[in-house]
């Protein structure tokens, strides 16, 4: 992996995205000068922006190169102790991360799940059908494509995935659709073969029309293509490990699946008990608890909603870390 690379936060340009749900994620974060926080998912720093504004010290995490260029933008490479740190890595890496930059503990972690803006308006990346591109959908730009996928996978294993990742109930007609047309090189071509097994037509239009249904396909390739929903679950351990106690996790989802991986893991990290089973009883002995009890699901205001279209479908979830020890997963500790 490449060094951290360090930036004033000075000269900050404008984000060119909407961050969702930013006021309340920095009053879950509730920031301090002097804190330490984790920037998980940096894309255009909208979250780094204010925080930085709070006084706190920035470590930003971001897989995708373009995200960690315009980062560097900010400002040039100077300055004693400048108060942003970029790390042009994986989130799942970020105890990694901040061990290499001499950091045991931080006071916040925050993570914004999913596809970025600036990744989504950018036709060459491929993550959307808006506007046509190649079939690409990689944060980290190395790697298998999705027209990769698409193309030298079985039918199988294509039904597979849009219906674990998209919850597609047709993947397998839509699986057989994709295989007959094969090769598929361009965004246009995946959603017009989708919409094609499907019998949606564009001009389906209305307050009653149906969504879209390229939309659950396309979520469903990007989050296997990138291997998302195994990084969430690596990340979360990840910041469980590098909070101190009182620090706070807070997480930012835009579907189902990420929405319930956080909520199972927050509870049991709260010393909830798995239920139990005629197979598996449950435990007599309640887990250690290494995060107090986390918040409700937090959802954005009508009034964001109208003026932030991307925030309609987020959820924001959070939770304070006790002073337990992290816990072990799969023979080693968080992270």
């Amino acid at each position: 992996m490449t060094a951290a690379a360090s930036v004033p936060h000075s000269g900050l340009a404008k984000s060119p995205h909407i961050p969702v749900l930013l006021d309340e994620v920095v009053v879950a974060l509730d920031p301090k000068p002097g804190d330490l926080i984790v920037d998980a998912t940096f894309g255009a720093g909208g979250y780094t922006r204010r925080l930085l504004e709070s006084g706190a010290t920035v470590h930003a995490f971001d897989r995708d190169p373009d995200a960690i260029a315009a980062g560097q933008l900010w400002g040039e490479t100077c300055g004693k102790d400048p108060r942003l740190v970029l790390h042009p890595r994986r989130f799942s890496e970020l105890a990694e991360g901040l061990a290499d930059a001499g950091i045991a503990g931080v006071q916040g972690v925050v993570f914004d799940i999913g596809v970025s803006s600036m990744q989504l308006d950018q036709a060459a990346r491929g993550f959307a059908f808006s506007s046509d591109g190649p079939l690409d959908m990689r944060m980290s730009q190395d790697g298998p494509t999705a027209a990769d996928f698409l193309n030298e996978s079985s039918e199988e294993d294509i039904a597979d995935v849009l219906y674990r990742f998209g919850e597609e109930r047709q993947s397998r007609r839509i699986a057989r659709a994709i295989v007959a047309a094969r090769p598929l090189t361009t965004t246009a071509q995946f959603a017009n073969v989708v919409r094609k097994a499907l019998g949606y037509r564009p001009d389906m239009k209305g307050p009653k029309a149906p969504k879209d249904p390229a939309t659950r396909s396309f979520q469903a390739v990007r989050i296997h293509v990138n291997g998302e929903l195994d990084e969430l679950m690596e990340g979360l351990a990840a910041a469980e490990k590098v909070l101190v106690p009182g620090g706070r996790i807070v997480v930012v989802s835009f579907h189902s699946l990420e929405d319930r991986i956080v909520k199972q893991f927050l509870r049991e990290a709260a010393g909830a008990l798995p239920a139990g089973s005629r197979h598996l009883p449950q435990l007599s002995a309640k887990p250690v608890a290494v995060f107090e009890k986390p918040s409700g699901a937090i959802r954005p205001t009508v009034e964001e909603e109208a003026h932030n279209p991307r925030a309609r479908s987020a959820t924001l979830r959070w939770a304070k870390r006790t002073a337990a020890p992290a816990r072990v997963f799969g023979g080693r500790t968080a992270a």
